[in-house]
């Protein structure tokens, strides 16, 4: 994923924005070997508290840790927490855990600054493990500017558009092959209100760089805006980011779910499962949930690609992967659990304990060609593949970049910069600010940070 050519931000300048990520360390439900780090047959793993992920910890100790011997000690803790944790041990190399979830935004960044230990060297010296079955744009994600592999993606997904094909029915809505967002905007005002207390779409209003600004920066993308171009001059106040924004805006508005401003991804989850909206563009790892043995909406929805406007495509590229902090002392035991995770063995596993939907998919071609996981995700399991696929992390939108990222930008600066961008623009949806005033303040906070890339 990473460009050679482009002017990279340099080490020095992503550890000292380290910092911005370094917030005070959070209390969390340390479970492991304290604060000294793992030793012995154990390694320490600090990781999300997504389902997928606290599905794992219930089947380490009765399958890893019986046919290894190398026990787990695991911390769990909410997306905002474990970052902040994360951080902190990486950069400071402390060594504390061997293992940590992180995405494809901050592992090509921790490599360049030398957090990360490579994997090229495990997977050569392991077949079994199969890394050409991994999703071509997954590796590319996870590669450093050196070309090496620094993670192993645990899941991945892409985004997409969900609607209630029941509602569409008895409304005589028909969704689009391809849907435009104009037309997503349309059948939201129609859909609104088709069943009592139904709105027509869920949109992510909750401030977050990965919550909020995660959906509405692929509809700048298409919309022709991007935050910075090719010279890393800030373009928020540009005329096709504010139409953009603007647009997410009023539809959420107009007809989003209730209360849109505090609304993330578990909120719109919520929303759709409960029958509460027509219509979510969001995750396509969303889908698995909504279709799950038991879920109200099983077997009622439709899927569609991300909505465009001026691209041929939108949706985003993400995935929760594995990193080896450079410092581990059992960077060998480290790598047996982080192959044994993202193996084929371990989705065969989840497959047979706990259905076909809750396996992690979204990284493995060959999961995709299993007939027990193509019946369960008959609905979604191929669009899911082609909207990874398709996905552009280094050309996006309709002009040059200046650092790779669909949904983010890849630089150590974005996490601060889009948290603080989207508490202006969720404040836009609540009403209380407009969205002239909302991307006049965050065009101020992005050319501080252009006044450090450009030239570069």
């Amino acid at each position: 994923m990473r460009t050679p050519s482009r002017r990279r931000p340099r080490a020095t300048l992503a550890l000292a924005a380290a910092g911005t990520l370094l917030a005070p360390l959070l209390s969390g439900c340390w479970a492991g070997a304290g604060g000294t780090g793992s030793g012995g047959d154990a390694i320490n793993v600090l990781m999300v508290n997504n389902p997928q992920m606290t599905e794992l910890q219930k089947l380490t100790a009765a399958h890893f840790t019986k046919d290894t011997g190398i026990k787990v000690n695991f911390t769990v803790l909410p997306e905002n927490d474990v970052r902040d944790k994360i951080s902190q041990d990486f950069a400071n190399q402390a060594g504390q855990y061997d293992v940590a979830t992180l995405s494809n935004y901050e592992i090509p960044i921790y490599a360049r600054n030398g957090w990360l230990h490579e994997m090229d060297t495990y997977v050569a010296k392991d077949p079994s493990y199969d890394e050409q079955d991994v999703l071509k744009p997954m590796r590319q994600s996870l590669t450093g500017d050196d070309g090496k592999l620094y993670g192993q993606p645990f899941y991945g997904e892409s985004s997409f558009l969900m609607y209630r094909k029941d509602v569409f029915a008895a409304k005589g809505l028909t969704m689009p092959a391809h849907p435009t967002w104009r037309q997503v905007a349309d059948l939201a005002a129609k859909a609104d209100g088709a069943r009592p207390g139904m709105r027509g779409i869920c949109l992510r209003g909750l401030p977050g760089w990965g919550e909020l600004m995660a959906p509405l920066t692929t509809v700048v993308n298409t919309f022709g805006g991007t935050w910075f171009d090719k010279d890393w001059r800030a373009r928020l106040d540009s005329p096709a980011f504010e139409k953009a924004t603007k647009f997410y805006v009023d539809l959420v508005r107009a007809h989003g779910e209730s209360g849109a401003a505090q609304s993330g991804f578990a909120e719109c989850l919520n929303n759709m499962t409960q029958g509460k909206v027509a219509m979510w563009y969001d995750a396509t790892s969303a889908a698995g949930l909504l279709e799950a043995a038991g879920s109200p909406v099983r077997g009622k929805l439709g899927y569609a690609p991300a909505p465009v406007e001026r691209t041929r495509s939108s949706g985003w590229l993400y995935t929760w992967a594995w990193g080896i902090q450079q410092s581990s002392r059992n960077p060998d035991k480290a790598w047996k659990f982080v192959s044994w995770a993202s193996g084929k063995g371990y989705e065969q596993l989840v497959g047979e304990t706990s259905g076909w939907s809750n396996v992690p998919a979204g990284k493995r071609a060959s999961t995709y060609a299993h007939a027990d996981y193509r019946k369960s995700a008959a609905a979604f399991q191929e669009m899911t593949r082609q909207a990874i696929e398709s996905a552009r992390p280094d050309d996006p939108g309709v002009q040059p970049r200046p650092a790779p990222g669909i949904q983010f930008v890849g630089i150590p600066e974005f996490t601060d910069l889009g948290t603080r961008v989207s508490q202006e623009i969720s404040a836009a949806i609540a009403g209380r600010r407009s969205v002239e005033a909302a991307l006049k303040t965050s065009q101020a906070l992005a050319e501080k940070i252009s006044k450090e890339y450009e030239g570069r």
